[in-house]
């Protein structure tokens, strides 16, 4: 099992967790996303996963739900 802690913006509440949660989750072999949320600014996202994810499709997964993935 791999965890990778991602950065994402734009998420101010537990809808927008949801939804970046939901995206995220879709990808294959993805366990468990929990986030962290900081409203004022960068949220932290925890993805355990089967095996090492492709960042580009974390990206497009935040990008569906309305948020944007900053770094990676």
């Amino acid at each position: 099992m791999t965890t990778t802690t991602y950065s994402v913006s734009g998420m101010t509440c537990g809808h927008c967790t949801a939804a970046v949660t939901e995206e995220i989750s879709k990808l294959d072999g993805v366990q468990e996303v929990t986030i962290d949320l900081n409203a004022g600014g960068t949220s932290a996202v925890h993805v355990k996963s089967d095996n090492a994810l492709d960042d580009s499709a974390v990206r497009e997964a935040v990008d569906e739900a309305g948020y944007e993935l900053v770094g990676s």
